[in-house]
């Protein structure tokens, strides 16, 4: 990859000509600090459930795909799975709301985004209605034309379809979105969809283990997103 200003950027990201490029991005670790409510939740649940203690790296490990995919690393019986999935729910529903925020500088990057006349949406792998709640309580769901979740697409990250929703839901074309991201999971579903993928180095994963999937850029503060969007923008 080569160091563009503040940024990386991998050789060879596509290039477009049209009007404002997309925008999509994950939500968890991209656009909101949720990293406490989560680990709380994955060792709340796995205490009660399984009567253990895990490394919170082995907890958080997965974190990107969907929770019913996640719990299947604790146990491979079904009934067990779903008790996890079920008290993970529970607990985390309990202090969801009271601790969710924005990232600091969300929601200047979203306003300078709009003004752009970037179309943006969410492609998440957390449950459509509690994402919405999430942009809701910090003030930024009116931002998006649209929330994905898990239950609304039949494949999940890292596949690429629910991005390939994404985009035809923003009426683009793969190469004229970009896909922003914390987790190795959305960079492979991202790259996989043939979108411009960011990392998100603010997030809950390593910069390595991004860098291991090979995105187009990596931005260590979401405040240096619009002005890489414009200057993609004019080069395409």
């Amino acid at each position: 990859m080569a160091e563009i200003g503040g940024s990386v950027r991998s050789e060879g990201a596509p290039a477009a000509e049209g009007g404002p490029l997309g925008m999509l991005f994950d939500l968890d670790g991209t656009l909101i600090d949720t990293y406490d409510i989560i680990l709380a939740s994955f060792r709340h649940t796995v205490r009660t459930v399984l009567g253990r203690e895990l490394p919170d790296e082995v907890l958080m490990q997965k974190v990107g795909q969907p929770l019913v995919t996640q719990m299947w690393d604790f146990t491979d019986d079904q009934a067990v799975h779903d008790q996890l999935v079920d008290a993970y729910r529970a607990h985390n529903d309990v202090i969801h709301d009271e601790r969710v925020a924005v990232f600091p500088g969300v929601a200047d990057a979203l306003a300078q985004l709009a003004a752009m006349g970037c179309p943006m949406g969410v492609v998440t792998s957390k449950r459509s209605g509690l994402a919405r709640r999430a942009l809701a309580l910090t003030g930024i769901e009116s931002r998006f034309a649209f929330v994905l979740g898990p239950d609304e697409c039949a494949a999940h990250k890292p596949d690429p379809a629910p991005v390939l929703q994404g985009c035809a839901e923003l009426g683009l074309d793969p190469a004229r979105c970009l896909y922003v991201g914390d987790s190795p999971f959305d960079l492979q579903a991202g790259n996989g969809a043939g979108t411009t993928t960011v990392a998100a180095l603010w997030g809950m994963f390593p910069a390595d283990a991004l860098a291991a999937e090979r995105p187009d850029f990596a931005l260590g503060s979401i405040a240096e997103l619009p002005a890489l969007v414009a200057r993609l923008a004019r080069e395409r």
